[in-house]
């Protein structure tokens, strides 16, 4: 075990690093008045008390007032955030774990309708695609105040203890000086990339005079942009030389790609379906091109993958950033010897795609994650063994089977299927989101490693559940699709499902509606399209599959443009008759009395799930509490007391879209927080 690559020490200056595997700088969007209160200490201590050798902070802080987040970022250049990331550095190095944090400005990569409503400013006037301001061209005043702004941002965190800071140079305003795409500036700060560099070397000799030799310095910077115009790979090692040799910054880490799209932005940060570690052969180059301190993380999601690109010698430290999302303790595990008990990052991007939408980074299957507090991550054994029955093994069900059987109960589940999933397994049927599987597939193994016991092929009837004699049932069957939303023609469309699960076959000319703007609509343009079918995807929304959220989007749209598909939006389906052999769709508007025809071969309805809870119903009145929840104790996570049906001889609850259509998160923790105090 100690000649595991991953668990080597690494000395970074004069810091030791206890192992090689670290958390790198990203902004989970948990802090409160832009200061990282309770959640966010609570959220690094956590994987700091499991042994990560290192936790960067903040993706990123920001330096100035004029730099203001478009999401919930740390507010670097507030004194007061001095005694809060002390408080949360003290409580890592209790741990041995060294913490820094990101520092940035963001130029044009926010807006100027935030905050205080300052100016964008950015080195050109180019605006970002991502963020939409017009940015102002900085002048010398600009230049000199926000290099003062990011001394004094320094200062601070040096004022917190931290052990170092990384300054953000892709994307941000570091990066839109360096490249010749954002940078129009005439004089020192423009033209050559010498001249390009200026800001950021003048930056790092500020910190440097303020801070001193013994504060960490480094920066996060793209060693390619990788787009037409923009920094190429040969700039990237020659940026990469001068940082080694300015003696101003002590490690690189380094990233391929450019954020100012969200494709782009996705081939920076992949998610599911995209390859593991895409760049670690490039951030393997820059290491070997200049012998120095190299960091990087990219979609490295596994112990397998982390090992590899620290013993091949690509990297000093791997990021290992997601993967710590979805299972905090996986270092732990792996001192353990207990790698197979590791929780599986999916990719599936909930975390950050949340963020861009103004909510904080949840992991989809670990609802603990960002909870520490309310949910810790180490389920607590009950005091009196129960008899715990669940019914369905989706998500839902299987996270209600696992947190029963960790608390102590001995737990059964029923499924109608021949093995679990629920609606996992028609998403994973997709090759390119086949990840999802370890959803469910982790679930079940923890399960049968708790002895839980499952009965397959079994459509559970009230009658079957009570033959169990339990203390508690928990209803998970899951919905079914829910497409009765014409006026007429109700009996002359398919649901997405009936696509995916390969039910009914793709026809040639294909209309699909979508009201539900989740996956599952856009999954199934994706099957149809790619069978050769001319789509039309039509939703009543602004915007078409707002469920799916920004970077989950791309891989859709990059094979949907592709084929011969059409988006419309601000249209309702209204109805669907024959046409000879043909099928009318009739579309209207909720802006007004206006009707389009369609004249299509096929039409796809996506309109969600109606709960399949008849279950439920039977045996509610046989329930000590008639199936009520307590909201109030199941918020503050305490135990449900409803009693009221005293002839009753179990407790009844139903959770995951047995009760209402949502999404896998809200599936699993509805149970989680159930569940765990039985």
């Amino acid at each position: 075990m100690f000649h595991d690559p991953l668990l080597q020490p690494y000395q970074l200056k004069h810091l030791t690093l206890k192992n090689r595997i670290m958390i790198t700088s990203h902004e989970p969007a948990y802090p409160e008045d832009g200061m990282p209160k309770d959640r966010y200490r609570a959220y690094h201590l956590e994987r700091a008390k499991a042994g990560v050798a290192m936790t960067m902070t903040a993706g990123s802080a920001s330096v100035a007032r004029d730099s203001p987040p478009v999401f919930n970022n740390i507010l670097a250049w507030k004194d007061e955030v001095v005694g809060h990331m002390k408080a949360l550095t003290d409580a890592c190095h209790d741990e041995g774990c060294a913490v820094m944090i990101q520092l940035t400005h963001l130029g044009r990569r926010t807006r100027w309708d935030k905050a205080d409503w300052l100016p964008v400013v950015s080195p050109g006037h180019e605006r970002e695609a991502s963020h939409k301001a017009f940015p102002k061209k900085m002048e010398d005043w600009d230049i000199a105040r926000i290099i003062e702004d990011y001394v004094d941002a320094a200062e601070r965190m040096q004022a917190a203890g931290l052990d170092g800071i990384e300054i953000q140079a892709y994307g941000h305003l570091m990066d839109q000086f360096w490249s010749p795409l954002t940078n129009d500036l005439d004089g020192a700060y423009g033209g050559s990339l010498e001249n390009r560099m200026r800001f950021t070397f003048e930056v790092l000799a500020g910190i440097r005079e303020r801070c001193g030799e013994n504060f960490l310095v480094g920066v996060r910077y793209t060693g390619d942009e990788d787009v037409p115009g923009g920094l190429t790979r040969e700039d990237g090692f020659a940026i990469s030389h001068m940082l080694k040799e300015s003696g101003l910054v002590d490690f690189l880490n380094v990233v391929k790609g450019h954020i100012d799209t969200d494709a782009g932005l996705t081939d920076v940060i992949p998610i599911q379906g995209m390859r593991n570690a895409p760049h670690l052969d490039f951030a393997g180059e820059i290491r070997a091109a200049t012998n120095f301190p190299t960091f990087h993380g990219a979609k490295i999601p596994d112990v397998a993958t982390a090992r590899y690109a620290i013993a091949s010698g690509k990297l000093d430290m791997v990021g290992m950033t997601r993967a710590h999302m979805a299972d905090p303790h996986l270092v732990r595990k792996i001192l353990e010897r207990r790698e197979d008990d590791i929780r599986p990052c999916v990719g599936a991007n909930y975390c950050l795609d949340r963020i861009y939408q103004g909510g904080m980074a949840l992991c989809l299957h670990n609802p603990s994650t960002g909870r520490e507090l309310e949910q810790p991550h180490v389920i607590a054994k009950a005091e009196t063994k129960k008899r715990v029955t669940v019914v369905g093994a989706g998500p839902a069900g299987l996270e209600a089977a696992r947190v029963a059987a960790e608390r102590g109960h001995e737990v059964i589940v029923f499924e109608a299927a021949d093995e679990p999933g629920g609606q996992i397994r028609l998403t994973a049927l997709q090759e390119r989101r086949r990840e999802m599987s370890s959803i469910i597939a982790w679930r079940l193994e923890q399960c049968e490693k708790l002895g839980v016991s499952f009965r397959f092929n079994t459509f559970a009837e009230a009658e079957d559940i009570l033959g169990s004699e339990p203390d508690e049932v928990i209803i998970a069957t899951g919905g079914l699709p829910h497409t009765e939303v014409l006026s007429e023609g109700n009996d002359l469309v398919v649901s997405a499902w009936d696509i995916l699960s390969g039910d009914v076959r793709p026809a040639q000319n294909v209309l699909i509606y979508d009201d539900a703007g989740d996956h599952a609509g856009l999954q199934a343009a994706d099957k149809v399209s790619a069978a050769g079918a001319r789509v039309e995807i039509v939703t009543p929304d602004r915007s078409f599959a707002p469920e799916v959220m920004a970077m989950n989007l791309v891989p859709y749209m990059r094979n949907l443009q592709k084929r011969d598909t059409t988006f419309t939006v601000t249209w309702r389906l209204m109805s669907v008759v024959r046409e000879g052999n043909k099928l009318k769709a009739v579309l209207g508007s909720d802006y007004g009395d206006f009707t389009r025809e369609r004249l299509v071969d096929q039409v796809v309805v996506n309109h969600g799930t109606r709960p399949l809870d008849d279950v439920y119903f039977d045996l509610k009145p046989r329930s000590r509490n008639l199936g009520e929840v307590d909201y109030e104790a199941l918020v503050a996570s305490a135990s449900q007391s409803v009693e009221k049906n005293a002839d009753g001889s179990f407790r009844l609850f139903r959770i995951g879209d047995a009760v209402s259509a949502r999404n896998t998160h809200a599936a699993i923790y509805d149970a989680l927080r159930l569940t765990r105090t039985l």
